[in-house]
């Protein structure tokens, strides 16, 4: 007696867009860091608009960077949504096992 094969069609792998945009956006303040404090005349500015800030504008810039947070998560959150309905819509049915034979 023979027991049939099951053959699962695997799919591949998923694209980590979350992984990616997340990366992308610590580079760039990576970069903008790197270029800001690169140069004295820039690392110089950087000090005396520090130095410059107002109780509003600090809190205006910590608003703004929660928003900006908020933004990207959601924007990773809808890529995400939209990667697993196109997973689902383009998946094929599971195999079929046909019953064990009846001796």
């Amino acid at each position: 007696m023979s027991t049939p094969t099951i053959t699962e069609t695997t799919s591949p792998p998923r694209t980590r867009w979350g992984a990616i945009i997340w990366g992308l956006l610590f580079a760039a303040i990576a970069a903008t860091a790197l270029w800001m404090l690169a140069d004295d005349d820039r690392r110089d500015a950087v000090a005396d608009g520090l130095v410059a800030l107002t109780p509003t504008t600090i809190v205006t810039i910590l608003l703004l960077t929660v928003g900006v947070l908020l933004l990207v998560g959601g924007a990773a959150g809808l890529i995400r949504r939209a990667q697993r309905k196109l997973a689902a819509t383009t998946s094929a049915p599971g195999p079929e096992i046909p019953d064990p034979l009846a001796e």
